[in-house]
């Protein structure tokens, strides 16, 4: 049987990206995919491709910016399918700035509402759900979490809180069954470039990536496949990530030069 067959997965963040395509490799398990997102006709569009897989799908419109919206996201869950056995905190937005560049500060905030407080919000609501189900918890941050990234400021400060609040949360769950999985992906093809905030404020409209050159969401969303199966602790999803997580304790210089090229070349 398969590792998620009949389990009620909550994905935030599930209408493009990481999160459609991590919907759409768990769908053929036959796994209940609470799908969770702003855009109800995206959801509604991903929900008929997940049927025709052999799973099932609610959609839940929800802006996780709101503590009540992702309380309602959770008793939604529940109400439906009785349990929540896997909580996937996916959803996120990006920024593509230099800090001194910024003619609108709001974009701080707005990214650690999105990247941070959404992922803190529902998982504390789903909580006693997932203790009640032995479940999984997995968060989406980056490598930028690990370590810092030009024009990347705030995007990488709510990436870094992810960390540090899903950490310490491991150590609360020892002994509950409940296990988190971290996830940190290097540049993945995805709607969220094109929505990146410029220094106005403002979505970029077009990718600033060498789109060819960095993995695609299908990729990614097996490697998350994978390790939230297996309980992972952390996945890095590059090699340029796992070494740079290295030199950033023995050459920290180094890595802020690789960063750097990083994104000089965008890719």
């Amino acid at each position: 049987m398969a590792e998620f067959s009949e389990k009620v997965i909550v994905i935030t963040g599930a209408s493009e990206g990481i999160g459609r395509a991590l919907s759409l490799a768990l769908a053929p398990q036959k796994s209940k995919l609470v799908l969770a997102a702003r855009n109800e006709n995206r959801l509604d569009e991903l929900k008929r491709e997940i049927e025709s897989l052999g799973g099932q799908a609610l959609v839940t419109p929800t802006d996780i910016t709101s503590e009540e919206a992702c309380k309602n996201l959770v008793e939604t869950a529940v109400s439906a399918w009785g349990s929540i056995d896997v909580l996937v905190n996916n959803a996120g937005r990006t920024m593509w700035t230099k800090l001194e560049d910024l003619k609108d500060t709001s974009i701080i905030e707005r990214l650690i509402r999105v990247n941070y407080l959404g992922a803190a919000y529902c998982t504390y609501y789903a909580l006693p759900y997932l203790k009640a189900s032995k479940g999984r918890i997995a968060a989406i941050s980056s490598v930028t979490g690990l370590t810092g990234v030009p024009t990347r400021t705030a995007y990488s400060a709510s990436k870094h809180a992810l960390f540090g609040f899903f950490d310490s949360l491991r150590i609360e769950l020892i002994g509950t069954g409940v296990t988190v999985t971290m996830i940190a992906p290097d540049f993945v093809l995805s709607e969220m470039h094109r929505r990146a905030l410029g220094s106005d404020g403002k979505p970029l409209g077009t990718s600033p990536m060498q789109e060819d050159k960095i993995m695609t969401a299908e990729a990614c969303a097996a490697m998350i496949v994978k390790a939230i199966e297996n309980r992972d602790r952390l996945v890095i999803t590059s090699v340029r990530g796992k070494l740079g997580r290295w030199m950033k304790m023995v050459a920290p210089g180094a890595i802020d030069n690789l960063a750097l090229k990083a994104i000089r070349e965008r890719k």
